[in-house]
């Protein structure tokens, strides 16, 4: 079959992506070995829409990516048979921490893109989530350190409330509208199909999959998320890189909300690295709590296609971390929640670039927090690739992509392959 552009990967970035693509006119195929978009990490994704980040940049992309959230069902343009997927505009309060700079560079990068935020005494966030227990904890310890759990005097500082943010009531359907967007453009579908050859020459010339067929296309798009890396090893591609990535396993647990507490109505998202630990609400008055990686937190590099997606203690330590800030949490005695696998660049920042073989496109390293960014990702992407095609050496001459909502251009350079580690960089689920 012979494409205009084929795209390996249906999760939220890659369906976006595709979208975009078929959008413009492209003859488009999304292959993907699972048996539904969003089936892979999408699915398990804590789906959280926030603009702070450690990096200037990170924070432009981020907003200009909240607004296509707040307008979701107008970006896409088409209805979806199962309904939209909701974004719960709680808001997220981020902790004060010396590890943090006490937000000082956060809040100024709000300032310089005049995104809102307001300074949250400890008597403000009390009154705002009163559940909370603001002794200081940190910094974060492992369960077998003799200090774990004790407080180590004195009382949190404050925080900053970041009113432009919340989370994706359902991820898995927020990938299935997309894929109904793009096969209104005529886009195609291809599950249960694994790609097992990137076929190539002088330039890529389509993909090989499990079960003999063969896609033709001048241009294919890496997004395979934890399996980025192995499809990069098939093209031939990552010598030419100077940030590569890697499958990190990752745990978030689920636990009830404390007793008394209406969470579904006064929670929000939260990120605290007294304790190393972020939360959102999920339905039926539950928290979900995830790990912010601090330095007593085990990294599990694995083998994306052969891995334990069993939950570990990390998820107990997880809710136990928890607890230490939110009084009254009870701690489960079998975690439930999701174990799933990041797909992590060296600085936890992705790679949206082009490669050492022309009409191969990557945009890997985006698991733990680019979720936010899909629609925005899928837009730039179809511009390089458009700029690309037509001539334009984006390693001499870096694209620059225009921010259509917040009226801001970027120097997508900032996401190049051959960039150096950005020192900026949380080296976390942060970004």
């Amino acid at each position: 079959m012979q494409y205009d552009a084929i795209v390996i990967g249906a999760g939220i970035i890659g369906t976006s992506i595709v979208f975009e693509l078929a959008k413009a006119g492209r003859r488009v195929a999304c292959v993907d070995k699972l048996p539904a978009a969003g089936y892979g990490p999408t699915a398990n994704s804590c789906a959280i829409i926030r603009t702070h980040y450690s990096t200037f940049d990170g924070a432009l992309f981020a907003y200009e990516g909240y607004f296509y959230w707040k307008k979701w069902g107008e970006y896409l343009g088409v209805e979806d048979e199962r309904g939209w997927a909701e974004f719960l505009e709680t808001g997220c309060m981020v902790m004060k921490t010396e590890s943090n700079n006490f937000l000082k560079t956060i809040t100024g990068n709000m300032d310089r893109l005049d995104i809102p935020w307001e300074d949250w005494s400890p008597e403000k966030i009390r009154e705002r989530l009163p559940y909370m227990d603001l002794r200081s904890y940190g910094p974060p310890k492992a369960p077998d350190d003799p200090g774990f759990g004790q407080p180590v005097g004195g009382e949190m500082t404050g925080g900053v409330f970041f009113p432009c943010a919340g989370y994706i009531s359902d991820p898995q359907l927020a990938t299935h509208n997309v894929q109904r967007a793009a096969e209104a453009h005529g886009a195609e579908f291809l599950f249960n199909r694994r790609v097992m050859e990137i076929k190539k020459g002088e330039r890529v010339e389509g993909v090989t999959l499990d079960d003999g067929s063969e896609l033709s296309a001048p241009v294919v798009v890496n997004v395979a998320g934890p399996q980025s890396y192995k499809i990069n090893q098939m093209a031939g591609v990552e010598e030419g890189m100077t940030i590569k990535t890697r499958a990190l396993k990752q745990e978030v647990v689920q636990v009830p909300a404390p007793e008394g507490v209406d969470y579904d109505g006064i929670g929000m998202v939260t990120s605290d690295s007294d304790i190393g630990c972020y939360t959102r609400p999920e339905k039926g008055n539950h928290i979900l709590i995830g790990s912010e990686d601090p330095e007593c937190d085990e990294r599990l590099w694995v083998d994306p296609d052969d891995w334990d997606d069993n939950f570990t203690d990390q998820a107990i330590t997880q809710a136990m971390r928890g607890a230490q800030r939110i009084g009254g949490l009870g701690i489960p005695g079998s975690p439930k929640g999701a174990v799933d696998l990041y797909d992590v660049s060296d600085d936890w920042i992705p790679i949206y670039d082009q490669s050492d073989l022309p009409g191969f496109y990557m945009a890997i390293g985006t698991s733990g927090n680019q979720f936010k960014n899909a629609p925005v990702a899928g837009a730039m992407m179809a511009q390089l690739i458009d700029e690309c095609e037509n001539g334009r050496d984006h390693d001499a001459d870096p694209m620059t992509f225009h921010l259509k909502h917040i009226g801001r251009d970027m120097d997508v350079g900032f996401y190049s392959r051959k960039r150096e580690i950005n020192e900026e960089s949380s080296f976390s689920v942060l970004g």
